[in-house]
């Protein structure tokens, strides 16, 4: 009997780096996006197309894509890139990769201070994107964040993300990554979302994101497995603090969620080990300690 397969979603080079205070070198990158791929890495966000000015160590992700895209054309499927609008659109497809994401939030007081406009204003920006998209045979990936709690305006209801989930699914996109932003969801809040939105749309256009700021993301991964979802986004050595939270914990760990899904049965297609590699590599570029509790023990 074959085991049953999830599909992880790496966004430690775009969502793990954009908020890390250290510039790194494209080399460093794309260093970084080979080693998680030779580990079995099958789908990795490498860049962000945002203003350069509002996030900086994402500006030169033209150049990280070009270069990973000059050592291998035939791994174009691989990679994909966070875009904002139609210029970032154009900035993406200049690099060649076939799958960007877009995002909105769940939270009118969390777009409102992000993007400087109101929830579904920030839909409507992605209507020529996603037309775009379309004609060019691009993949589009949504992502929609503070599914559980806004730092602005609290709690946020199962209501809210299902509207926002829904729209960017009527315009297009094939998935839609919950993004628990503040990492304030508990496992009994994750299973009233997932309970209230697969009454409207298949846990096969779902995924979960979640940040660890309240040491939840495991548990609430966990939770989600259990209710059908089978892609779920991590960041190698847990990079990408919450910048809402100072001091909190980033990203749930790659190599803590692959250990995880081992001892329960699942797939990966993942080589443990050399993911604990690449995870200290770049927590040696950085220099800042790994987030991974499983590299830490590996490692050591």
């Amino acid at each position: 009997m074959s085991q049953p397969k999830v599909k992880i979603t790496e966004v430690g080079p775009r969502d793990g780096l954009q908020n890390e205070p250290g510039r790194l070198s494209v080399a460093t990158k794309v260093s970084l996006v080979q080693q998680l791929q030779a580990s079995g890495l099958t789908h990795i966000e490498v860049g962000s197309f945002v203003n350069p000015a509002r996030v900086v160590q994402m500006a030169d992700s033209d150049e990280v894509i070009r270069q990973l895209l000059r050592h291998d054309l035939s791994q174009q499927d691989i990679y994909s890139a966070l875009v904002p609008n139609l210029k970032g659109y154009e900035r993406a497809i200049d690099c060649g990769i076939k799958e960007i994401a877009v995002f909105a939030s769940a939270s009118e007081g969390f777009s409102q201070h992000n993007i400087q406009c109101s929830v579904d204003e920030s839909i409507a920006r992605f209507i020529p994107v996603m037309s775009r998209a379309r004609q060019d045979g691009m993949r589009v990936r949504g992502y929609v964040s503070c599914v559980f709690g806004c730092p602005y305006e609290g709690l946020v209801t199962p209501e809210q993300v299902r509207y926002v989930t829904e729209k960017l699914l009527e315009l297009g996109c094939y998935e839609i990554s919950l993004g628990d932003t503040i990492g304030v969801g508990t496992q009994t809040q994750v299973a009233a979302l997932l309970g209230h939105l697969q009454r409207y749309v298949s846990a096969d256009k779902l995924a979960v994101h979640f940040h660890d700021t309240y040491g939840q993301a495991l548990v609430n991964i966990a939770e989600a497995l259990q209710l059908g979802i089978r892609s779920i986004d991590a960041s190698v050595a847990g990079l990408g603090g919450c910048p809402y939270a100072d001091g909190a914990s980033g990203n749930v760990a790659t190599e803590d969620l692959v250990y995880m899904l081992e001892g329960m049965g699942y797939a990966t297609g993942i080589h443990l080990e050399s993911l604990c590699q690449a995870g200290a590599f770049i927590c040696k570029a950085l220099g800042r300690a790994n987030g991974s509790k499983v590299a830490q023990a590996m490692l050591s």
